[in-house]
C-alpha cells in the first residue's frame, strides 16, 4: 500500500491496490494514464474522454473511514460514491456490478437499494426486478416521514411496485450526489435536509456522513467524531472535472482551463455572483458564470481538435447568454428575497440565473427550486405518483416526489430541489435528482421544452459538447 500512496500515475494501480481491501466496490473502469505525475491525481476513462480527480490533501489514504466497512451490510461510502463515476454512481457501472456479482454487490441491499423496503428476491430475475430503479436510473430509495405539523396530508399514492407503505411518509427515489467539489456547496442533500441556518457546511457534511453510515450502511451506532471529521476532510479535498475529450483533446490546451487543477483554485464564497442581490460584496450578477473555455472562442489554428474546441466554446456562450423566458419556477418567480429584490412572475434570463456559481454551476446560496421535474405531467410508469392535499385550502397537487416539503412541511416547498454542481458530468449519467434524463441530450431537451427555448439542432449539439467537457 505504501507504494501505491507514493505514486498514482495509473488508474489501474488505484483500482487493483484496492481490490484486496474493498473488493467489488470500485467500478471496473478502463485504466487511464494522466499527463501529470502527481501522486494525488486520479484518472479514469469514460465514454467521451477522461475524468480526473485532484486530492489537494495529498495521496489518497485508503485507510480513511470513507473506504472502511463501518456498518452491517457491507456498504462503505465508496459503494455509492465511485471515483470513476464522478464520485457518485452511474447506471452503466451499476449494471456492470450487478452482472459481476449476480446482484449481490452490497449496493444491492434491500434497506434502500430495492424499489420496496425489505424486498426479498430469490432469483436473479427477481433481483433485477427488485432493484430496477437503481439499475436503470441509479436511484436510492429515501424513506421520508411527514415532519411535525405539516401543511399538507398525503391522500393517496399510485405505486407501481405496490410496496404498501403507510400514507405517513413517502419513498423518494434519488441519485446519490457526488462527494467531490464540495467547496462549492451551499446545502447538503437534494432537498437540503442535512443543512440548517445555524450550522456550517462542514458540520452538515459530518452529520450527513453519520446519517448515511447509520442508514445506508445500517451501522449499529454513530461514527466517532474523529471518523466523521476524517471523512469530511477527505471529501472536501477532492476536486473533479473532465480533463480530456475524445473530440476536443486536452481540456486545458490553448488557453482553456478544464480539468481538476483549475477548479480547485476557483474562488468561491456564499453569495458569489448571486442574481438577486445576495452577494455580500455588493458586486452585480454577471451572466458569464462559465469562463473555462474562453481561450477557445476565436481559435485561429485548424487542426484535428479545432472544430470540436470551437463547438465547446460556442456551447459555453449559449449557456451564459442565450435568452430564456423564466416563469413558473417556485422559489424564484414572484419570490421576495432577503435583499429586498422581488423576482417578476416572468422575466428573461439565462441558464446562469440558476447556475450562478462561477465555473461550478450550482446555486451560490441556498435556493431550492421547483422547475417541474416531479410534475404529474412528467411522471413515467416506473415512478410513484403522490396526491397531496393542503390542509387549509383543500387544494390538491400530484407529484412524484414532494422534495423539500418533506423536510419543512411547507406547501410552497413541494417539488423543490437544489441545483447540483456541474463538473464531471460526462462520467455520471443519468441526470437530475430522479435520473429522468438518461443522457445530456435528454437534459438539454427537458430545458428546451420546459422553458420553450427553441434551441436549434446546432445549439443543442454545442451545449452538449460544453456540458460533457465540464
Amino acid at each position: 500500500m505504501a507504494a501505491v500512496t507514493r505514486r498514482l500515475r495509473y488508474v489501474s494501480v488505484f483500482i487493483f491496490a484496492l481490490v484486496g481491501l474493498v473488493a467489488g466496490l470500485l467500478t471496473r473502469a478502463a485504466p487511464a494514464k494522466a499527463d501529470d505525475s502527481q501522486a494525488n491525481l486520479l484518472a479514469f476513462e469514460n465514454a467521451t474522454g477522461q475524468l480526473r480527480t485532484l486530492n489537494v490533501a495529498g495521496a489518497v489514504d485508503f485507510d480513511n473511514p470513507f473506504f472502511q466497512d463501518l456498518g452491517t451490510n457491507g456498504r462503505r461510502c465508496v459503494s455509492c460514491h465511485q471515483p470513476a463515476d464522478g464520485w457518485t454512481v452511474a447506471a452503466a457501472s451499476l449494471q456492470a456490478r450487478f452482472a459481476a456479482s449476480n446482484g449481490t454487490d452490497p449496493i444491492f441491499t434491500n434497506n434502500d437499494g430495492s424499489n420496496c423496503e425489505g424486498a426479498r428476491p430469490s432469483t436473479l430475475s427477481e433481483r433485477r426486478s427488485a432493484y430496477s430503479l437503481l439499475l436503470t436510473r441509479g436511484l436510492i430509495r429515501v424513506g421520508l416521514d411527514l415532519p411535525p405539523n405539516p401543511e399538507f396530508a398525503i391522500d393517496s399514492v399510485d405505486d407501481p411496485y405496490r410496496c404498501g407503505a403507510p400514507l405517513t411518509g413517502v419513498s423518494a427515489y434519488r441519485r446519490p450526489l457526488p462527494s467531490t467539489n464540495l467547496r462549492f456547496l451551499t446545502a447538503v442533500m437534494w432537498d437540503g435536509r442535512e443543512s440548517s441556518a445555524t450550522t456550517t457546511i462542514l458540520e452538515d457534511l459530518a452529520h450527513q456522513a453519520n446519517d448515511a453510515t447509520k442508514g445506508h450502511a445500517q451501522a449499529l451506532g454513530d461514527l466517532t467524531q474523529e471518523q466523521a471529521q476524517q471523512i469530511v476532510a477527505f471529501e472536501t479535498g477532492l476536486f473533479t472535472a473532465q480533463a480530456r475529450d475524445h473530440s476536443a483533446g486536452s481540456l486545458n490546451a490553448q488557453g482553456a482551463s478544464g480539468g481538476p487543477v483549475a477548479i480547485s483554485l476557483q474562488p468561491f464564497f456564499i453569495g458569489i455572483n448571486d442574481p438577486v442581490g445576495l452577494n455580500p460584496t455588493g458586486v452585480d450578477f454577471n451572466s458569464t458564470a462559465f469562463t473555462v473555455f474562453d481561450g477557445w472562442k476565436n481559435l485561429k489554428s485548424h487542426d484535428s481538435y479545432s472544430d470540436a474546441r470551437s463547438a465547446v466554446a460556442r456551447g459555453q456562450q449559449i449557456f451564459n447568454t442565450k435568452p430564456i423566458t423564466i416563469s413558473g419556477v417556485a422559489g424564484l418567480n414572484s419570490q421576495t428575497f432577503a435583499s429586498g429584490v422581488t423576482v417578476p412572475a416572468s422575466f428573461t434570463g439565462t441558464c446562469t440565473i440558476c447556475h450562478d456559481s462561477p465555473n461550478a454551476g450550482d446555486h451560490s446560496v441556498k435556493a431550492p427550486l421547483n422547475i417541474g421535474l416531479t410534475d404529474a405531467s412528467r411522471r413515467t410508469p416506473d415512478m410513484p405518483l403522490y396526491t397531496l392535499r393542503n390542509l387549509t385550502t383543500q387544494e390538491t397537487v400530484q407529484t412524484t416526489d414532494p422534495g423539500r416539503a418533506m423536510s419543512t412541511g411547507k406547501w410552497r416547498d413541494i417539488g423543490k430541489f437544489k441545483g447540483p454542481i456541474m463538473r464531471g458530468l460526462a462520467a455520471r449519467a443519468p441526470y437530475f435528482h430522479n435520473g429522468s434524463a438518461a443522457t445530456l441530450a435528454d437534459a438539454v431537451d427537458f430545458y428546451d421544452t420546459r422553458f420553450g427555448i427553441g434551441f436549434t439542432a446546432q445549439e443543442k449539439a454545442d451545449l452538449i459538447a460544453f456540458l460533457r467537457a465540464l
